[in-house]
């Protein structure tokens, strides 16, 4: 089994916050399976990083838990989180409004070197 799991979120949105927490819960789910997980935000999911946003939005009409709080549960789990660069500068985020779970930028190149290693499998939404 392979130990290294890359998730790439490319089509999910606040704007629809239902498609937003299974990511994490799968991301949490892997790394406590002692996977090292690490998630890739391009396009519309970098908005995901900004302070206050996944905190508003929840994936269910109960309300239980917000998209960030599954976040939180991820990165708790040594879920790694990198923003695309080209996406930070298209939405204007800078690193001063972006929540601490952060751990970097990475672009293109860096989850296409993930994907084309055979040690780790990946999964994008």
């Amino acid at each position: 089994m392979a130990d290294k799991l890359v998730i790439m979120l490319l089509t999910i949105s606040p704007d629809a916050p239902h498609l937003c927490g299974t990511p994490f819960f799968q991301a949490a789910a892997a790394a406590a399976m002692d996977v090292e997980v690490e998630i890739y935000f391009a396009s519309q999911a970098t908005r995901l990083l900004v302070k206050g946003v996944a905190e508003r939005i929840h994936p269910s009409d109960n309300k239980i838990k917000s998209v960030y709080a599954f976040m939180q549960d991820a990165a708790d789990l040594g879920v790694k989180f990198f923003a695309c660069g080209g996406a930070l500068d298209a939405y204007s985020i800078t690193p001063s409004i972006m929540i601490p779970e952060c751990t970097g930028i990475a672009g293109g190149a860096s989850y296409i070197c993930r994907v084309m290693d055979d040690e780790w499998k990946s999964i994008s939404y």
